[in-house]
């Protein structure tokens, strides 16, 4: 397989699970979700989705609750909207690249005031 099919598939789970999440699903804990990026396995039968939230850890963590029970429609609704031949598992996983982020910043602020 292509990287550039990979790459390709990768982006429109990203852009298709932010709509379906923002737009199909009606859970009051999915407010926030951001889908940050897709890692498809070259055959195409896995994608982890990474996944970050407003309000911090344990929002995301629910979110991901949410998500990963919802795994089985999302994959139906990706794969109808997707037209393609093999859909991929979805695994919901969490995007820690943020709060790494914000860990930093916050040491760096920190040995500023210190």
């Amino acid at each position: 397989m292509s990287s550039n099919r990979v790459s390709k598939i990768e982006s429109l789970l990203v852009s298709e699970i932010s709509d379906i999440v923002r737009h199909e699903l009606k859970d009051p804990r999915l407010a926030g979700v951001t889908i940050t990026q897709a890692r498809v396995s070259r055959d195409l039968s896995h994608a982890k989705v990474y996944v970050s939230a407003l309000g911090g850890i344990e929002a995301r963590d629910k979110a991901l609750e949410v998500l990963r029970a919802l795994a089985g429609r999302i994959r139906g609704e990706f794969g109808r909207r997707a037209h393609l031949r093999i859909v991929p598992e979805i695994q919901f996983e969490p995007d820690e690249g943020i709060e790494a982020g914000m860990r930093v910043h916050e040491l760096l602020r920190q040995l500023e005031q210190g």
